[in-house]
């Protein structure tokens, strides 16, 4: 056994002794945790900022200010102000008429304990702590494993966390992947994942070990489609601007887009027009444009351009400023446009997680949906439109983890929706109340009538047993 091994073990042990000795957290105890990170962020926000844009070359800040920062205030805001309400048992039915003779069902939420959270680099610090609002306001105690590839942002999140809790409530366990993977066979009560679905296997079946639960955030080929009622500019926009944001470098972000028979060049010269409109004076030094995280991730996207240019494809670099790319300090990349996509190329068969937008063209929604359906679900669908049973016959007929309509991901920034996927996509949700279930354990409670009325049903069995139990199996 590793000395990291030893020691995440000895952590863990000794938080889940704290969470047996000083029982079921009360509200003021949760509220208390939930408080003190969102202290952390708002006294820490630049300095995070500042290490998330060292880890990436170059990162917005007023991108990390978004996404990372206030995201994640808003989201522990959100648990503290509804954590005593999710904490109540919630009252359910009972077998008639025991209801009525005063027998009473109900559901306990109780802390499972300890959970595990692993955290991916894209969103280090949004990822962090969006889980932690449901996991504190479930009362649990959390290790989290922050990316190696965020090695300034991660080590920046092992020094602030002791500030502001003891390591029986919180740790951060930073290390490459072999600190990784055993993390993963930890006895927690909970682990959550977020990250590529390649990976997850490997998570899932180290947890399986130990019968570990999981929530798994992973990724997958997020389908756009463009309606033949949709508006091709105002769509484009919305696209683009989910494409460019952290560089396409989200789970959530649109993979491929459909776009109606005929319109091709309408949403490339649209995109091309958004691109310029939100990034005027360039990609290159653009303090607003982020850059891909490392090296590994530059070359993997530049293959899936050149392996679609060398499979036929159309490759439309949008580069308005015809800026100079192969000479930068960092790894920026310039957004690419591939129409005449086939099956066979890199970009539609793998996730791209990167500033790369395939398109396809269609005749028929009966045609995207069958698309769609032949491949894995998805961890997110978006649909442009005005036409509402066109809308419908998508939604109704596909899986996905979530939709947003006439946008891209903004399903996910509402805290009362659940956030998670479905299949290959992931399993498990949290955000709001659903992260509250999901780690809470979710205890049957019933409580007998006081008179003993049910001496029929225990042996000796006779003739009164039997007419009892003949009426009630009738159709």
């Amino acid at each position: 056994m590793t000395t990291d091994n030893v020691k995440m073990n000895v952590t863990l042990a000794r938080q889940k002794e704290a969470s047996i000795r000083d029982g079921i957290p009360t509200a003021e105890k949760r509220v208390e945790w939930i408080d003190k990170s969102i202290e952390l962020l708002c006294t820490h926000g630049e300095a995070l900022c500042d290490a998330m844009s060292a880890d990436f070359g170059h990162r917005s800040k007023d991108q990390s200010r978004l996404s990372d920062i206030a995201g994640s205030v808003e989201t522990l805001k959100f648990a503290k102000k509804n954590v005593r309400a999710w904490m109540r048992p919630s009252k359910r039915s009972t077998q008639f008429p025991l209801g009525l003779l005063g027998a009473r069902a109900a559901v306990h939420y109780q802390p499972k304990g300890v959970i595990g959270v692993i955290s991916p680099w894209n969103f280090p610090v949004n990822l962090t702590f969006a889980p932690l609002a449901g996991i504190f306001a479930a009362g649990n105690r959390a290790m989290i494993k922050p990316s190696e590839f965020t090695e300034h942002t991660s080590q920046l999140l092992a020094e602030l966390f002791p500030q502001y809790y003891s390591d029986k409530e919180v740790a951060v366990i930073t290390g490459g992947p072999e600190v990784g993977a055993e993390f993963t066979r930890l006895p927690f009560d909970h682990l959550v994942f977020t990250g590529a679905t390649s990976i997850a296997h490997h998570v899932m079946r180290a947890a399986a070990d130990n019968l570990v639960p999981v929530t798994l955030e992973l990724g997958g080929k997020s389908p756009t489609v463009i309606g033949k009622s949709a508006d091709i500019e105002k769509a484009a926009l919305r696209i683009m601007s989910g494409k460019t944001l952290n560089a396409g470098q989200i789970c959530l972000a649109p993979d491929y887009v459909f776009v109606p028979e005929g319109k091709i060049a309408e949403f490339v010269a649209a995109a091309e027009s958004a691109v310029e409109t939100m990034f005027p004076s360039g990609l290159k030094e653009n303090d607003d444009y982020t850059s891909v995280i490392n090296q590994r991730h530059f070359d993997r996207l530049q293959s899936y351009v050149e392996d679609a240019r060398s499979k036929g494809g159309e490759v439309i670099e949008i580069n308005p400023k015809a800026e100079n790319f192969s000479l930068q300090s960092h790894h920026k990349m310039a957004p690419y446009i591939i129409a005449n996509t086939t099956d066979d190329m890199k970009v539609m068969r793998d996730e791209i997680f990167g500033p790369i937008l395939p398109i396809k063209s269609y005749k028929d929604a009966t045609d995207v949906v069958s698309y769609i359906n032949a491949h894995p679900r998805p961890l997110g669908l978006y649909y442009f439109g005005t036409d509402a049973g066109e809308r419908e016959y998508v939604l109704n007929n596909t899986t996905s983890g979530g939709v947003t309509v006439n946008d891209v991901f903004f399903h996910v920034a509402q805290e009362d929706l659940p956030f998670g996927g479905v299949g290959m996509s992931g399993m498990g949700a949290y955000h709001g109340k659903d992260g509250f279930d999901e780690f809470s354990h979710k205890k049957a409670v019933y409580t007998q009538i006081a008179a003993d009325l049910l001496g029929v049903i225990r042996p000796p069995y006779g003739e009164k047993f039997r007419k009892l139990i003949g009426s009630r199996i009738k159709p």
